[in-house]
């Protein structure tokens, strides 16, 4: 089977389920989106993990989601699949004048300038902020806002200069610290002010290192989780149960399972 036609047929299922299947019929842009979301994220799970058959797997899953989208839009009179397509294609050839014109970019920074710039252009934007979805998750919010000060040259002249700011902002933030709250209560808004400043001075320091912060984050979160998993199964391997030790022998085992893997 060629491309052409297991794209097609896809289209055609697509097209099927929405007439034929009650769940199919009744879905909306605003709910199928949430869905879009979830199998965007388990498509970088599996390209992080480096599972190439989930990645083939939850990549379908996604080209699905585009392919349901696109006959919401076509349902609305608003275009098709095909105009996706073409649109698409035609964005990314004027993005690319280094490579379907006469411009030179030889590194992939000058390659960033151009596409933001080109941007710019088509976009029509007003503002240095035109058109940053609000809806991101905060990490990311904050990396695509630093980015688009960045485009308007605003930016630390180098790491070294963003990872001063984030120590100036955490010691602003310890200048501030009283009384902890008790669990379950609002926070002093002093401290939620200063923790936020801290959060996007991180993220500027991880968008000048290449990394990007929700998934640094991400993968954080996975090795705590892991450890505490084998902190766990250590002590149960001595007839003791991890939660009920206490902290200092909860981080004995906590630091046997660092030394035990990732």
């Amino acid at each position: 089977m060629s491309l052409a036609e297991a794209l097609l047929e896809l289209q055609e299922l697509t097209e099927q389920l929405r007439r034929d299947c009650p769940w199919d019929r009744e879905q909306t842009t605003k709910t199928i989106v949430p869905h879009t979301v979830e199998e965007a994220y388990e498509v970088a799970d599996a390209a992080l993990a480096g599972d190439d058959a989930k990645l083939l797997d939850e990549l379908g899953d996604l080209l699905f989601q585009s392919y349901f989208l696109a006959l919401l839009l076509s349902e609305r009179g608003a275009g098709d699949l095909e105009d996706v397509a073409r649109r698409v294609h035609a964005k990314l050839v004027a993005r690319h004048p280094h490579v379907f014109g006469n411009v030179e970019a030889r590194t992939a920074g000058r390659v960033r300038e151009n596409w933001e710039r080109l941007k710019t252009d088509e976009e029509g934007r007003e503002g240095i902020f035109h058109d940053v979805p609000g809806s991101l998750p905060g990490l990311l919010y904050a990396r695509k806002v630093q980015l688009r000060a960045r485009a308007a040259g605003f930016e630390y002249p180098d790491v070294a200069a963003a990872l001063s700011d984030l120590e100036s902002e955490l010691a602003e933030l310890r200048a501030e610290l009283g009384n902890e709250p008790a669990p379950e209560t609002e926070p002093d808004p002093r401290h939620f002010e200063e923790l936020g400043d801290v959060l996007f001075a991180a993220v500027n320091v991880a968008r000048r290192l290449n990394v990007d912060p929700e998934l640094a984050l991400r993968a954080a979160t996975d090795r705590f989780r892991a450890r505490v998993g084998r902190a766990e199964a250590l002590a149960a391997e001595r007839d003791e149960n991890w939660a009920e030790l206490p902290l200092a022998e909860q981080d004995r085992y906590f630091d046997l399972a660092k030394e035990a893997g990732p």
